[in-house]
């Protein structure tokens, strides 16, 4: 390695440090982000606040009433007299769900067909499916356990089978720990957002400063001087994939099953990408707030159609063939696959392919633009 490029390398690293946010950005934001998204992007649902109107005071309603508390699902929050006070709760946002037992529960239930009310707020679907879902499998077990009691009680030896059961195995991630799907993701965030935001910032910086024509007139050549931008945030940017990955096995449990080596190596070609991105944003904007708009307007649609958050299987036809253009939907896969998986390259060679491909063709086309407008 020549001196020149040595010089900007050893430029760019004294910039980075004298930057005291800039620093705390790359060193502090990522765990933050980590933290966050580790502890509340989750789809776990517990402890959904439930108001009680209980109209037969019995024993049996207490038992129901029981079988819920039992369940981490709900919290029984308030115990309420009227119709219209659910309603206040629910409209409020104070409570999430509601259930009526009617004053004659327990008739019903000799009777054989007692039936009591469960209210849900929807608002939040994703919450309130989870919660309905909890709802039917508690009173489903709760009258199963009475129905053997009944028989038990009047001298019926009879076992009572369901006549399918499914045994069901979860693999990879037998807990579903949410963390655990999230976590690789922020690891390509991180990734992508960083060498983006920060080489399209560091390269505008110069031009507001007038030092890029400064560099233009030394003896460096082009090439260097891209190598010598781009190589203190390729540094970094390993730097903030082995403190996730610390942090997310260390902390959160997170499972690394996969090579080590491979993982740093794939994550160094997408890291490509972001720089590619942040280079070319560089070549578009004339101020830092502009380099900055660049990448967040390229940020934001890879998080959301890389299934980062939202399982692409979902989405539209359009969007589904709109998300093979995102770098990131490799990334995920490629990493999810080796952290929780432990698979081997052959299994995930044709997303390491495509990934590849982006980033030398990003990385080619920005570095060819930035090239050129230096010249």
């Amino acid at each position: 390695m020549n001196s020149r490029l040595m010089s900007i390398i050893r430029k760019e690293f004294i910039q980075i440090f004298r930057d005291t946010r800039t620093l705390i950005m790359i060193l502090v934001i990522p765990i933050m982000q980590l933290f966050l998204l580790g502890y509340s992007a989750t789809n776990d649902v517990r402890n959904i606040p439930l108001a009680v109107l209980d109209q037969s005071r019995s024993p049996e309603s207490r038992a129901l009433l029981d079988s819920y508390r039992a369940a981490d699902y709900f919290r029984i929050a308030y115990s309420v007299t009227s119709e219209a006070e659910i309603e206040t709760l629910i409209s409020s946002g104070d409570a999430r769900a509601a259930i009526i037992i009617p004053p004659d529960y327990v008739q019903q239930l000799t009777d054989g067909n007692a039936q009591v009310a469960f209210i849900l707020d929807g608002s939040d679907p994703t919450s309130a499916s989870t919660a309905l879902s909890a709802a039917q499998l508690i009173s489903q077990s709760h009258s199963t356990g009475l129905l053997a009691e009944r028989l038990d009680r009047s001298g019926i030896n009879l076992q009572i089978r369901p006549p399918i059961e499914v045994r069901t195995t979860v693999w990879y991630n037998p807990d579903m720990v949410s963390a655990h799907f999230m976590i690789p993701g922020v690891i390509g965030m991180i990734l992508y957002a960083i060498a983006a935001i920060l080489t399209a910032t560091s390269v505008v910086r110069e031009r507001e400063r007038g030092t890029i024509e400064q560099l233009i007139v030394t003896p460096i050549r082009p090439w260097e001087l891209i190598v010598g931008k781009l190589m203190p945030y390729v540094i970094l940017g390993f730097f903030n994939t082995i403190e996730v990955l610390a942090v997310g096995h260390w902390w959160f449990g997170m499972p690394i099953r996969g090579d080590l080596g491979l993982i740093i190596v794939l994550s160094l070609v997408f890291l490509a990408t972001g720089l590619g991105i942040g280079l070319f944003a560089s070549t578009i904007a004339n101020t830092q707030q502009e380099a900055m708009l660049t990448v967040w307007m390229t940020l934001l649609p890879s998080i959301f159609l890389s299934g980062f958050f939202f399982p692409l299987e979902a989405m539209p036809k359009f969007l589904q063939w709109l998300s093979y253009l995102m770098p990131l939907r490799y990334y995920l896969v490629i990493i999810r696959s080796l952290l929780l998986k432990g698979v081997g390259i052959t299994l995930i060679q044709t997303n390491v392919l495509a990934m590849t491909l982006f980033a030398v063709g990003i990385m080619t086309a920005a570095a060819l633009r930035f090239r050129k407008r230096l010249d």
